[in-house]
């Protein structure tokens, strides 16, 4: 199995915010979306990543000042990405060894999805699931 299966089943449709949007806008934009990361954008390049995580250290180390603060500020630059053919198995342990729980899928370095752990456990399950039933099917046969 392959990202691609995951945006295939899940779409492609990925929250975009600009780096001089406020921690306090990305807060409510994130709660709205019910979803736990966005992709920070300049210009049509992905330029960050910016988490519920990252959110909490910036809390952690300027206290309520945080709200305030450009997304710039707490965003993860160091852009961790995938591509649509990059094998699952794959990204699970890229995203065990990195400690992360999303990951942007760049097609021709082009924002093309976004997977999160959460996708990948549930079509870890499905797939577990599938092969059961080929199994019982096998043995009732």
């Amino acid at each position: 199995m392959y990202v691609r299966d995951i945006l295939t089943a899940k779409g492609t449709d990925v929250f975009v915010i600009a780096p001089d949007h406020t921690i306090a806008s990305l807060a409510k934009d994130l709660t709205a979306q019910r979803i736990g990361a966005a992709v920070v954008s300049e210009g049509g390049h992905v330029v960050g990543v910016v988490s519920e995580r990252d959110i909490v250290r910036a809390m952690a180390d300027k206290g309520t000042e945080c709200v305030g603060l450009q997304v710039r500020e707490a965003m993860t630059k160091e852009v961790v990405s995938c591509t649509p053919d990059t094998p699952i198995d794959e990204v699970m342990n890229l995203m065990t060894e990195r400690r992360i729980r999303h990951l942007p899928v760049l097609d021709g370095g082009r924002l093309a999805g976004i997977v999160s752990i959460g996708d990948v456990v549930k079509s870890r399950i499905q797939t577990a699931e599938r092969e059961a039933t080929q199994l019982r099917e096998y043995i009732q046969a």
